[in-house]
């Protein structure tokens, strides 16, 4: 079934003529609202592998890293011979010029390699660093992946986000100033205190309010060893059923412009680390529920836009 909203999969199909890898890449990095530049402690979903549970081999060098990632997924497809280096967990700019350019060039000039894509934060993006972003745009593909999560400055203090959404506006005008940087935001549809019409204004904020060429939604997962365990124990977190998040997903994208891609609408966690909801494991499912629905409503991305 062709699907009714802008997929990743087929956006980098076009771009690059063929399928390809994004190889995710523990570089080292952490956050300022862990390590106290800015606050304590991270963000109180975040595990203390910083969203990075499913790569395979954390610990190793980055270049080893890197082949060891591809050597996995060629087993699924062996006949994929591109890739974008996906620096992905914790702050991936939360460092000196120095220190990031060390760690990327360890991998982004390995054979085979297009592109680049950066897991960051708003607060983390000084202009020397976007300056050497965008002499890598003019060399390859670059990806500058945004974690903003809600627009709401109540939700951001609860979870210990420690940036504005104010804030991430400049950080994308900024970015926006060298037109070969691709800006994607990430949010989390189901963080506490949040409504189902909350969740709908974050995505029009951030997509009709800013100049981003994409987005990821991600459900929230409750995760063991998280800061967020209190909220739920305490009542002040309920996790969202499928049908719910089925129905939000449609009401966001059916508000999302056609020309932004959807990179993801739901996300991936560890059985063995994941309190809820337990039906998130079931991915196939859950993207099956969302075309199901959009066919039934017959809609599709955009169509609600005035």
């Amino acid at each position: 079934m062709k699907k009714r909203y802008q997929t990743l999969n087929d956006y980098y199909r076009k771009l690059f003529g063929e399928k390809i890898f994004k190889v995710p890449i523990d570089a080292g990095f952490d956050c300022p609202n862990r390590d106290g530049t800015v606050a304590h402690g991270g963000c109180t979903f975040c595990t203390v592998s910083g969203s990075g549970d499913a790569i395979v081999a954390p610990d190793a060098p980055i270049r080893e890293q890197f082949y060891k990632e591809i050597d996995f997924m060629h087993r699924k497809w062996p006949e994929v011979s591109h890739y974008l280096v996906y620096f992905q967990n914790f702050t991936n700019t939360h460092a000196s010029l120095e220190v990031i350019k060390e760690r990327y060039e360890q991998a982004i000039f390995e054979p085979g390699v297009i592109g680049i894509n950066i897991g960051t934060r708003p607060d983390c993006l000084p202009d020397e660093v976007i300056a050497y972003l965008a002499e890598l745009a003019e060399k390859m593909h670059v990806t500058v992946e945004l974690g903003l999560q809600t627009t709401y400055e109540e939700t951001s203090r609860l979870i210990n986000r420690a940036h504005s959404y104010e804030l991430y506006q400049e950080t994308v005008k900024r970015l926006r100033k060298y037109p070969k940087i691709e800006v994607v935001a990430h949010l989390i549809n189901g963080l506490p205190g949040e409504t189902h019409q909350m969740m709908i204004e974050n995505v029009r904020r951030c997509v009709t309010d800013n100049d981003i060429q994409g987005i990821k939604l991600h459900l929230l997962h409750l995760m063991t060893n998280t800061r967020m365990q209190r909220d739920y124990h305490e009542g002040r977190l309920q996790l969202l059923s499928q049908k719910e998040y089925v129905n939000i997903i449609c009401d966001q994208l059916e508000i999302i412009p056609k020309e932004i891609i959807i990179h993801r609408i739901t996300g991936d966690a560890p059985r063995e680390m994941l309190i809820g909801p337990m039906w998130s494991l079931n991915k196939w499912e859950v993207l099956n529920a969302i075309d199901k629905e959009m066919e039934a409503r017959d809609a599709y991305q955009g169509c609600r836009l005035i």
